[in-house]
């Protein structure tokens, strides 16, 4: 009997790691939260019965049956040390330069590579594994000592007791973050209200407070998590890069925050990370910024430490302020590529010195995943320039019953039954001649950015298509000034103004009329691309999905999305209507790249040029046959740094890429050679 139990009880624990793996590790969830209490239920049995078969690496063991009487001091095998941080990309750009210098001073070979990683708002801790078992976990403390709180971090389930090694290392210890869910803390304080306990202000908060609790069954209750981003010593690993070091503690169980990548620039990155403050609504945990660290151990080590901060790794942070207010109601906005997105109407609260009375829900699924209904109390976060989302709700304040709310089934406007994304998390209203797509696509073709229509704003927009003057951009050409003169806060001098103005823009070109058009993926660079390669509409439309991915820079998603476009019945509809109406849809012959002193050379602009904007600078290569790059590489001809170039120049420099001033620019445009 007793084999037979070893042998069931040897199972059970396999598929209990197993399935922490698949939750902790891979976010993929296999059985259900009962159904993995089954499992431990019957390991708890068996070992019960067979207490000799019992061993501290089961998972029946994270929690200790008594309190340690205080927290002892333990000194970090590696000093741990806090990291310097900035809130400026500008500052950011010149860490890069500074690190680039220092490791080309220092003799380093090859580019530098740039990770990107989510910056945790959590507590920092180091964890110690011996032959693979959990030996020591510990807090930061000053960097030099820590407080040992093993029997906390044993608590943990995303902290495997037994590293997923066949043969692990005889010691190494792995840092990360310990911190807690939005979504877990809702819970908790909705429990710690029903004890008649105070509910807890902040995920960070919890963390830091539990983690150095003396008793482990206190701990136990909280559902911490952890992250594993570094390691105090690498030697025994092999690994070469911070993305080695990743993918070795995916491999060994450990749970790594999602998101990282690697940059061949600090430009790339800084591009990339600016997009992604936009989209950390969707996470359930609490992120105060980036972590940017050089790649590569040996030039990791090249570059070393000063007294307080390693010199290969910066913070890029961004503010974050919270408010706490009511959700008043939700209403859906109609964009004009037909996504309808849902909007909180808050009562008005001070957030960052302005009042705020709005915030986005982005999606059906994020009002689902977080359980958001009018008249809860809200926690709202603005990061950074983003404007304002919500956090979580405030549960254990909801009073009586809310009901849930209901995302629309129809267009709000035009009753068109709305679809969901496939494999998406978007719900958009299919009907391409619906009011308020039309309004939001007139606003974007007037814009600047676009075809530049001055004197058509947003509320004279809204009477266009109210009155039915206006339902598709072709209309725009056709109206007169005695259309115009009734219209509200339109006279005689401005009805006549815009008419000019409208004509005005019949001229743009093609590149402008693409970016104006607002088809998915589609903006003033991408525009700028495709026209290189086929400079009149016509060229366009022929072109299949491959001939446009061939383009380069234009990838298969991107490809996809300007062939279908063109051609649906909408959009070859939207092209006649365009070309009836006298738009110029091709690129004036003067801007096209056939031919000219800068055929068949790359260039880049960067810093600040007195005689050019970049825009123009651009341009400018384009008329002289040349194409205009947003990243140095070695297909690179000519890097044109202005007044403070920033990392570009350094990598320009690094890969041997020529590099000219504005003079010298000047000189190629006109046919001259570079002395």
């Amino acid at each position: 009997m007793t084999a037979s139990a070893a042998s069931r009880i040897s199972r059970l624990r396999e598929q209990i790691r197993h399935h922490d793996r698949k939750y902790y590790v891979e976010a993929a969830a296999e059985i259900s939260d009962r159904e993995y209490d089954r499992l431990i239920d019957e390991l708890l049995e068996l070992e019960s019965q067979h207490p000799d078969l019992v061993t501290s690496d089961s998972p029946t063991q994270r929690v200790g049956d008594e309190p340690v009487p205080e927290l002892q001091s333990v000194r970090h095998r590696v000093p741990m040390l806090s990291i310097d941080n900035t809130y400026s990309v500008d500052d950011l750009a010149t860490w890069g330069k500074r690190v680039e210098k220092l490791l080309t001073e220092a003799g380093a070979t090859g580019p530098v590579e740039w990770v990107l990683e989510l910056k945790i708002d959590g507590v920092a801790v180091s964890i110690t594994y011996d032959t693979g078992l959990l030996a020591l976990a510990a807090t930061r403390g000053n960097g030099i000592v820590g407080d040992d709180i093993t029997h906390n971090v044993r608590t943990i389930h995303g902290v495997p007791l037994v590293l997923d090694l066949g043969d692990p290392p005889a010691s190494i210890e792995v840092r990360g973050e310990i911190y807690m869910t939005n979504s877990d803390l809702v819970a908790l304080n909705e429990a710690q209200t029903t004890a008649g306990l105070s509910p807890f202000a902040n995920t960070r908060n919890v963390a830091a407070g539990s983690i150095r609790l003396l008793d482990p069954r206190e701990c136990a209750e909280r559902p911490l998590r952890f992250f594993c981003h570094g390691v105090g010593d690498s030697s025994g690993l092999g690994a070469a890069s911070q993305t080695d070091l990743l993918a070795w503690a995916v491999a060994a169980g450990l749970p790594v925050a999602p998101g990282t990548q690697v940059f061949q620039s600090i430009d790339a990155l800084v591009e990339r990370g600016t997009e992604l403050i936009e989209e950390l609504h969707a996470l359930d945990f609490e992120v105060d910024g980036f972590v940017v660290k050089v790649n590569r151990f040996d030039q990791q080590r090249l570059l070393g430490t000063t007294a307080k901060s390693p010199r290969w790794a910066i913070a890029w942070k961004f503010e974050k302020f919270e408010a706490t207010t009511t959700l008043a109601g939700i209403r859906v906005q109609v964009g004009r590529g037909g996504t309808i997105t849902p909007v909180a109407d808050l009562e008005p609260v001070e957030l960052a010195g302005t009042i705020v009375r709005r915030a986005s829900l982005h999606n059906a699924d994020e009002i689902a995943r977080k359980d958001i209904r009018i008249g809860d109390v809200l926690v709202v976060e603005k990061a950074g320039k983003v404007i304002p989302h919500v956090v979580r709700v405030e549960k254990h304040l909801r009073k009586g019953r809310h009901p849930t709310w209901a995302f629309p089934t129809h267009c709000p406007e035009c009753g068109t039954p709305l679809v969901k994304d496939e494999e998406g998390v978007y719900i958009r209203c299919p009907n391409v001649d619906c009011p308020a797509r039309a309004r939001e696509r007139l606003r974007f073709f007037a814009s600047r950015g676009a075809m530049d229509i001055e004197g058509l704003g947003d509320k004279l927009v809204e009477q266009l298509v109210a009155t039915g003057l206006v339902k598709d951009y072709a209309d725009l050409y056709t109206l007169t000034a005695d259309q115009l003169e009734p219209l509200e806060r339109m006279g005689k001098k401005s009805a006549a103004a815009l008419v000019d103005a409208i004509g005005k823009s019949r001229s743009r070109g093609l590149v402008r009329v693409l970016n104006a058009l607002g088809i998915r993926h589609v903006g003033p660079r991408v525009a700028t691309l495709l026209c290189e390669r086929f400079p009149v509409i016509e060229k366009l439309q022929e072109a299949s999905a491959d001939d446009l991915g061939n383009v380069p820079e234009i990838g298969p998603t991107i490809a996809a999305s300007v062939h279908e476009w063109l051609a649906s019945d909408y959009g070859r509809r939207t092209i006649a209507g365009l070309q009836d109406a006298g738009v110029r849809l091709d690129v004036p012959a003067a801007d096209r790249t056939a031919s000219g002193p800068l055929t068949g050379k790359t260039l880049v602009v960067t810093g600040t040029l007195p005689g050019f904007s970049r825009q123009e600078a651009e341009e400018a290569i384009r008329k002289a046959g040349g194409r205009a790059s947003s990243s140095v590489s070695k297909k690179t001809d000519y890097l044109v740094a202005g007044e403070e170039a920033g990392s570009k120049l350094a990598t320009a420099q690094k890969l041997g890429v020529a590099v000219i001033d504005e003079a010298t620019f000047k000189t190629l445009l006109a046919g001259g050679s570079n002395s």
